[in-house]
């Protein structure tokens, strides 16, 4: 191609038209489809890691207040997508701080749910939990927060095995996945939650290290979490990193790439 002046146009310029077209594409792409979401904390453990990078499917259930393109969804709802299942991992939006959250669903409208002694019991049923072992990391900064991990053997000194009680939990559809016990907690019993009409209740998959919908707003929980607050659900983890930023690719975990979640 050449210019007005009859020269041929600059390879230079060329490559810049071809990032920008990729980035407008790759924005418009996530703008409608997917969601980039970077796991910051270790409440889903063992499921979810401290690194882990993922994209979350915003129309998977739906478009929501949250998930909805530039916010112009002439008909926000579930018009595309469907009922959030349970043991479906999701990204929210908290009802009152407004920051990214995710975790798994285990209470659907007019579900009754309560913790009784570290069992989850749905509509007055025990969740069976079958032993698993264990899961074990090393106990050591973890993140670009530099949290530790909280461990059932505690204490331990840097550098040693951290230790945590694995268990299979099973739901009444016979989807299973791991939780994490370290100990007796207050969340270890609760009262009975009936989960309102359009509203969904999350719990972490590391049971004694979670915020989520065991307690309330009122003492810094997340309460029952409404529909128009979801943002997508996730499926695989991407690529994980095991230091303080992403970038490092020296640090990604070679064992999580495109690693499917239960």
């Amino acid at each position: 191609m050449a210019s007005k002046t009859g020269k041929p146009q600059s390879g230079f310029m060329e490559t810049v038209k071809t990032i920008v077209y990729a980035l407008l594409i790759a924005g418009v792409f996530r703008t409608l489809f997917f969601q980039p979401f970077w796991i910051p904390s270790g409440s889903m453990k063992e499921t979810l890691l401290i690194g882990d990078f993922l994209f979350v499917n915003k129309m998977a259930y739906g478009y929501s207040r949250y998930s909805c393109p530039f916010g112009l969804c002439p008909f926000p709802g579930r018009i595309f997508g469907q009922e959030p299942e349970r043991g479906d991992i999701v990204v929210f939006r908290h009802p009152v701080t407004g920051a990214d959250f995710i975790k798994r669903v285990l209470g659907l409208p007019g579900d009754r749910v309560q913790m009784r002694n570290g069992i989850l019991y749905l509509n007055d049923e025990a969740l069976p939990q079958e032993p698993a072992g264990t899961f074990v990391q090393t106990f050591e900064r973890q993140g670009p927060m530099g949290q530790f991990p909280r461990c059932a053997n505690a204490p331990v000194g840097e550098g040693a095995d951290c230790v945590k009680e694995r268990l299979r939990e099973t739901l009444p559809s016979g989807r299973s996945y791991i939780v994490l016990n370290i100990g007796e907690s207050f969340a270890d019993n609760t009262p009975a939650y009936t989960v309102p009409e359009g509203h969904f209740f999350f719990i972490g998959d590391n049971r004694d290290n979670s915020q989520d919908s065991r307690a309330p707003r009122s003492v810094g929980g997340v309460g029952m979490v409404p529909f128009d607050h979801l943002i997508g659900r996730a499926r695989h983890v991407v690529f994980s990193s095991a230091g303080s930023s992403m970038l490092y690719f020296w640090t990604w975990r070679r064992d999580r790439f495109f690693e499917r979640l239960e």
